[in-house]
């Protein structure tokens, strides 16, 4: 007995899954086809068939194959051939067809054509239940109809939902997308500022040490540790950088802030390029990834500076005010029309992208009052449970 109920599921599950698979106006035409079937069943068996019945029944059932695209028509003409069925007492006992018109119109029309087929229904069940109607009694007719606008409600809400689930799961894929785009710049731009900052730090460090062994010896040896101090400083910022496209958890130290602009000042000191640093005002709580901004921006304009304009000054600014930082970076090299590449490289377009995402504004060009470049950042405060470190 077990085995043949196992058998009977496998066949059912197999009917079902090549079911799915027909095109729906095959699967319509079926379900069209067996309504008209037992609809005229019991006349033909009880010898009562007319060319009416014939007629009527086809009306109240094939056009069920393009439910689908016209269910409200398809409702209307099958209710109208239904009624004139159970009227001339031509149908028994159950109206296949009016029952599967009433379920699709359910779950596809809009509301208020659901609302009209309602009223429709309603209308038409009032004339067909007549007392020498052969339906069901009223109870059950109505309890059948309340079930198929009940299962077609629940098939549209279903639709409905799974149509939700997949707009979400499309936005979710979109906003992943973007974030790993937008991490992908970001590990673009700390890798292009460490690697230009560090590498232009020992190029300039190694082209003179030779002069400096020459000429002063217990310099030099300052020069080849400022040289290997930037070697180790870069490769630790890229382990970090990079530690995001491993499959291992990413570095826990912190990112580099506004206390390491110090650390960029003496290497570039060390570097032989005079630089000083001044802070002015009371230091505020700003976010990570805003101090991370202010320290990226002195990086890649101290890289320039020493990259391009063979200045003999270089000032480093740091100045607080209620609601912003201005981080201003100047020196009295080359000006701009003259510094290779200075219009059109991915630093200046870095910086940029930098300060705008911590909704500021960066300017940049040539110093009003004499030769040299500037690099003018103002970041936003914004106020944080976090207490600033004291400005010492």
């Amino acid at each position: 007995m077990r085995r043949l109920v196992e058998q009977a599921r496998r066949a059912t599950r197999q009917v079902t899954d090549a079911a799915y698979g027909l095109p729906p106006l095959v699967v319509d035409s079926i379900i069209a086809l067996l309504c008209y079937l037992a609809t005229i069943a019991s006349p033909v068996v009880d010898g009562e068939d007319t060319p009416a019945m014939y007629l009527f029944a086809a009306l109240s059932s094939l056009p069920l194959a393009w439910r689908r695209r016209w269910p409200v028509p398809v409702t209307f003409v099958t209710g109208a051939a239904t009624a004139f069925l159970a009227v001339n007492d031509l149908i028994k006992e159950v109206p296949f067809g009016q029952l599967v018109a009433t379920y699709t119109f359910a779950a596809l029309a809009n509301p208020a054509w659901r609302a009209f087929g309602i009223a429709g229904t309603v209308v038409g069940l009032g004339i067909s239940l007549t007392p020498k109607s052969n339906l069901l009694p009223v109870s059950a007719t109505l309890i059948l109809f309340g079930g198929a606008y009940a299962l077609g409600a629940i098939a549209r809400s279903r639709r409905g939902l799974i149509a939700n689930l997949e707009a979400r799961a499309e936005q979710l894929a979109a906003d992943y997308a973007q974030a790993a785009s937008r991490e992908r710049e970001r590990i673009a731009r700390d890798m292009h500022d460490i690697l230009a900052h560090s590498v232009s730090l020992i190029v300039v460090q190694a082209e003179a040490g030779p002069v400096v062994v020459r000429r002063d010896p217990a310099r030099a040896e300052q020069v080849f540790d400022a040289i290997s101090e930037a070697g180790r400083d870069a490769l630790t910022q890229l382990r970090r950088t990079l530690g995001v496209l491993r499959s291992e958890p990413p570095s826990r130290a912190p990112q580099p802030g506004l206390d390491a602009i110090a650390t960029l000042v003496e290497q570039a000191r060390v570097a032989g390029l005079p630089v000083t640093l001044d802070e002015a005002g009371d230091r505020r709580p700003i976010p990570a990834d805003t101090a991370v901004a202010a320290y990226r921006v002195a990086q890649e304009a101290l890289t320039n500076v020493v990259r391009h304009a063979h200045a003999g000054r270089v000032d480093v600014l740091l100045r607080w005010s209620d609601d912003a930082l201005v981080l201003e970076v100047r020196d009295d090299g080359r000006g701009p029309s003259r510094r290779p590449g200075i219009a059109g490289g991915h630093g200046l377009i870095g910086m940029r992208e930098r300060v705008a995402a911590c909704g500021g504004t960066l300017e940049t060009g040539a110093v009003t009052d004499g030769p040299g470049f500037r690099v003018h950042a103002t970041l936003p405060v914004v106020e944080s449970v976090v207490p600033a470190r004291p400005h010492g």
